[in-house]
């Protein structure tokens, strides 16, 4: 066992101020601690282990290709229980975990996405004709609705009508929680309904799983060939042959439709505030997006989830057994966590980090332990094909339709933390006016 006074130097604050400063000012909180104390750093934070920071490649490397039985991401990302529930990939190990990707990979496969490409783009379109134009107007809220409905329609395979408002309202109170400190507190979480916004979340997601629950049944009584992922997961079957349990499907289900929009939503939004700020690189956007093009599409949304990883960490792994990662050994008592901020942003891997230059991607690809906001290893993120698809969709819907300029004050707009993502703390204000119709590449 690795006693925390053997572990890597950090601050010595008490762990409630290192709770509050990174519930509030996640991104310099790291950027500080980083320039103090190096590429590896420790945290102390209310009601859990300690988190090791490492963005080192070689570390990130360690912890992605360690055995199961070694680091256990489930356990380390604990803090979205209330949310996912018991049986999510997020929050298993080992064999479970094995097990239950191999179930839900199929679905996840690129020839199933690519399936889901007229669902995605019909959305995309429909939702943003009807933005509102002429004024300065935050694109996140934007992005929630479209990423939303993607999701429902595609993961779940609802077709316009009350249950797909119904949960689009429940989801909606559901994610109101994460705007709350609790959200990242796992003492406060066990409160439970003795904290007012707890109660609001817990009766929001009660709602939300008789809504889902009354799908699973509908659908398995009446199996019809379809195409979106719910339907692929009940088909899917275990190695004994049984097939998903109505509990294995409500967490996976629910995993999808709270963590599977809203990233996409931040990242989409971090994709405009960047953009707008880089005036070039929208231009040249624009101009392939009109020309059916894909290589600069494609590098702006690498580039993006470099700049502005909407989680800023790649999942924490809680230390199980003894493990030596740069030189160090490491027992139970902690958690190693690749950070993917930091790597991302460190000068040594990418020359001027802090600009925004698609251009590093139109002759390279991102490296496997240098461009990690979909994580790695056997813990890399299923849905990371249908985030990369549907952002490239989104992007050309919108850049055909509107003409998109920088709103409000211009300034750059902050991070801001809502649950474990990092979102522009004035939602990516823009002015959107319509421009002629050129047409979206199928």
């Amino acid at each position: 066992m690795a006693p925390t006074g053997e572990l890597p130097p950090g601050p010595r604050a008490p762990s409630a101020w290192q709770s509050f400063a990174w519930q509030t000012r996640p991104i310099p909180y790291l950027e500080r601690c980083r320039a103090r104390y190096g590429k590896t750093f420790t945290l102390d934070f209310l009601g859990i282990d300690p988190f090791v920071m490492m963005s080192r490649p070689g570390d990130i490397k360690a912890i992605f290709t360690a055995p199961p039985d070694v680091l256990h991401s489930g356990e380390g990302s604990a803090v979205l229980l209330p949310v996912v529930g018991p049986n999510s990939i997020l929050l298993l190990d080992e064999d479970r975990h094995l097990a239950q990707r191999k179930l839900m990979l199929p679905a996840f496969h690129g020839e199933k996405m690519e399936a889901l490409r007229g669902v995605v783009t019909d959305v995309a379109r429909s939702e943003v004709d009807g933005w509102t134009t002429g004024a300065a107007v935050p694109l996140h809220p934007y992005m929630q609705g479209l990423t939303l409905e993607v999701i429902l329609r595609a993961i779940f395979g609802l077709d316009r009508g009350a249950r797909l408002e119904r949960l689009r309202k429940l989801v909606g109170e559901m994610t109101r929680f994460a705007m709350s400190p609790i959200s990242l507190i796992p003492p406060l979480q066990r409160l439970g309904r003795l904290l007012p916004p707890v109660g609001a979340f817990l009766a929001a997601r009660e709602r939300a799983d008789e809504e889902i629950q009354g799908l699973i049944d509908e659908r398995r009584a009446d199996p019809a060939d379809r195409d979106d992922v719910l339907s692929l997961l009940l088909l899917a079957r275990h190695e004994d042959g049984a097939p998903m349990s109505n509990t294995e499907l409500r967490d996976e289900l629910m995993t999808l439709l709270v963590a599977g929009h809203e990233t996409t939503a931040t990242e989409l939004s971090w994709a405009f505030e960047r953009l707008l700020r880089h005036p070039e690189a929208l231009d040249r956007l624009v101009a392939e997006v009109d020309a059916g093009e894909d290589a600069y599409v494609t590098a702006a949304i690498r580039e993006t989830l470099r700049r502005r990883p909407v989680l800023s960490i790649a999942g924490p792994r809680r230390v199980v057994s003894e493990i030596e990662v740069g030189g160090r050994t490491y027992g139970p008592g902690c958690h190693l966590v690749p950070n993917a901020y930091l790597v991302h942003h460190d000068a040594e891997i990418y020359p001027e980090p802090y600009a925004f230059r698609p251009e590093r991607y139109l002759d390279e690809d991102p490296g496997t332990y240098t461009w990690i906001p979909f994580g790695g290893g056997r813990r890399r993120c299923l849905g990371a094909s249908f985030a990369m698809l549907e952002m490239d969709i989104v992007l050309r819907a919108v850049l055909s339709r509107m003409e998109v300029r920088i709103g409000g004050d211009g300034h750059l707009e902050a991070n801001r933390r809502r649950m474990i993502t990092v979102v522009p703390a004035r939602g990516a204000e823009a002015v959107l006016s319509q421009r002629g119709r050129a047409p979206v590449p199928a």
